[in-house]
């Protein structure tokens, strides 16, 4: 044990040297007080660049918009009100399920359409306002000129031919494309309803209609039959595709 006097002197020389400690460098930024963070970036914000386009009608098209009725979304299952956008031109009519935080101001005297959304900060909002014009424009091109896809066949005996099959026919007049692609036996395709197909060249294929996503969709179910090879540039294309060939491997 420890005289009194000794234990005061102790005491003292501990608080004296725990006043005089230094913490190391590393350790600083730890124990000050936090500073308030900067925005990482101060840019102003910019809107969708196709959904702040107003869209052209031309004469002779319609853009007539429903009222909003519940539907049960197929992802989600949940019950959603959404609108019927129906577009009619003289090639056909066409309609489009619009989401109901997405609204259309359609000026019938100016014969234009400007789309704009509720809240500009949601992904989901932002996402859906140029898909949906897209999707708009389309419709209004499709249902006043019409859609097409040109589909090439590059290979040594490719050809392909419309015909009819009565018996495989799922409506009347209902017609085929007979695809002769080097297998053993020659591959048909039905040509959905309100679709054209035609041969202008034994080598070509014309596909023409209102909906541009059945038609490229068609093009690509005709496509897998023979998809583009990179070492000879065999298959069929679709449009202006292209492939870059590879040099043969050489043991």
């Amino acid at each position: 044990m420890l005289a009194p006097s000794q234990g005061k002197i102790l005491k003292r020389t501990v608080s004296s040297s725990a006043a005089a400690v230094t913490l190391p460098a590393f350790l600083v930024p730890a124990f000050q007080t936090p500073r308030p963070r900067r925005q990482f970036s101060s840019t102003p914000y910019r809107p969708s660049k196709l959904g702040r386009t107003p869209i052209s009608i031309p004469p002779g098209v319609e853009l007539t918009i429903g009222e909003p009725r519940v539907k049960k979304d197929l992802t989600t299952y949940l019950r959603i009100p959404k609108r019927t956008v129906t577009v009619s031109g003289p090639l056909g009519k066409l309609d489009l399920e619009i989401p109901p935080f997405l609204t259309i101001s359609h000026d019938e005297a100016s014969r234009r359409a400007i789309l704009s959304i509720e809240n500009r900060e949601i992904k989901q909002q932002m996402e859906m306002w140029g898909t949906t014009w897209a999707y708009i424009n389309g419709h209004i091109m499709g249902v006043s000129e019409g859609h097409t896809a040109i589909l090439r066949l590059v290979g040594v005996g490719y050809r392909a031919t419309i015909e009819e099959r009565p018996k495989k026919a799922q409506y009347p007049g209902q017609k085929f494309v007979c695809l002769k692609l080097g297998f053993t036996h020659p591959v048909e395709e039905p040509v959905p309803f309100g679709m054209k197909a035609s041969t202008p060249q034994p080598t070509r294929i014309l596909l023409e209609g209102i909906n541009k996503e059945e038609v490229m969709s068609f093009a690509a179910r005709i496509r897998r039959w023979r998809r583009p090879e990179p070492y000879k540039g065999k298959g069929i294309f679709v449009n202006d595709e292209t492939i870059k060939l590879k040099q043969k491997k050489i043991k």
